[in-house]
């Protein structure tokens, strides 16, 4: 007999961005290997691995089909790597407990990181280049103060490769067997549609008028926008407090009107006969007619040809 082992994994979610970007992906394309286990007993050392790894020149394909010849059913193992872009990394168990990640981008790590150090004001006061490692980083990286500069080095020793996913199927034999296909919904991360279709249309100069257009209307709508809350804001007031209102109306527009005619004082206090009478109206006449002989004497003494010595 033949024995037959079909692999079939469906990716849900996948389709819909297919149909945006109208370039549908093969099966293989989001694995970098692929390792089929059979009974070795059954199969001998030499005979019970399948296996398949992405190269340069690999033909991507849409299935494997693998086949061995066999009477009994048999139990097999499937390791699928699948292939991240960017490249993702499995945390070492102490980091990946403190940061509360298991497996990320190197970029993301360091990110995580670097939250986990400003949360916890592991960055010294005083020399801002180094960390004070708190008793979980020493633990991690082993020192009790080390440089920005050396996370990266020293985080190569606490990142391993991913995890590969692992299937336990059994190849049956049994003609009575209704399940002979078996299906497995994997996640896949896949590049936004979306996002080369947005950069192609920044970088094209036939849209630099189309987008500063769209920028003068954001700008004219937030105008729009905060001249309404102003008037919302003045009506609100004037219904809660009309007298109140109007006194800090006139305030503002008296300062207003100081400020744009350069006017020092107070006008309305200046206008009445008691603001005269105050202790200092003394001092500063004597002031002012000091000013003004001083003044004089100088245009007599520039008109006379004398020098002051």
């Amino acid at each position: 007999r033949i024995l037959l082992a079909f692999l079939h994994l469906n990716f849900p979610w996948l389709s819909s961005s297919d149909c945006l970007s109208k370039q549908k992906r093969k099966f293989s394309s989001f694995f970098k290997s692929l390792v089929i286990e059979l009974d070795k007993d059954l199969y001998g050392p030499d005979n019970h691995l399948v296996e398949w790894h992405r190269t340069p020149t690999t033909q991507e394909t849409d299935g494997f089909q693998v086949k061995r010849p066999g009477d009994v059913s048999v139990r097999c193992t499937l390791l699928l790597m699948l292939d991240y872009q960017p490249p993702q990394f499995k945390l070492d168990p102490r980091l990946a407990r403190l940061l509360g990640i298991h497996t990320q981008t190197r970029s993301a790590i360091i990110q995580a990181l670097w939250q986990y150090i400003k949360t916890n004001k592991l960055q010294d006061s005083h020399d801002k280049e180094y960390i004070n490692c708190d008793k979980y980083f020493q633990q991690i990286f082993d020192c009790p103060r080390l440089k920005f500069s050396e996370i990266p080095q020293r985080l190569t020793n606490l990142l391993l490769p991913p995890d590969p996913i692992v299937i336990n199927h059994i190849i049956s034999v049994d003609p009575n067997d209704q399940k002979k296909t078996a299906c497995y919904d994997i996640d896949v991360e896949v590049e936004d549609p979306l996002k080369g279709q947005m950069s192609s249309f920044l970088l094209s100069t036939a849209n630099q008028q189309e987008i500063t257009a769209l920028d003068n209307k954001i700008h004219e709508t937030i105008e729009s926008i905060n001249q309404l809350k102003i008037q919302r804001d003045f009506m609100l007031s004037f219904s809660k407090d009309p007298k109140g209102y109007i006194q800090d109306l006139l305030r503002s527009q008296s300062r207003d009107l100081k400020v744009m005619t350069d006017v020092v004082g107070n006008p309305e206090e200046e206008r009445r006969a008691e603001f005269y009478h105050e202790p200092w109206s003394q001092e500063a006449v004597s002031r002012y007619f000091y000013c003004k002989i001083q003044q004089r004497r100088q245009e007599l003494e520039q008109s006379l040809g004398v020098r002051n010595t």
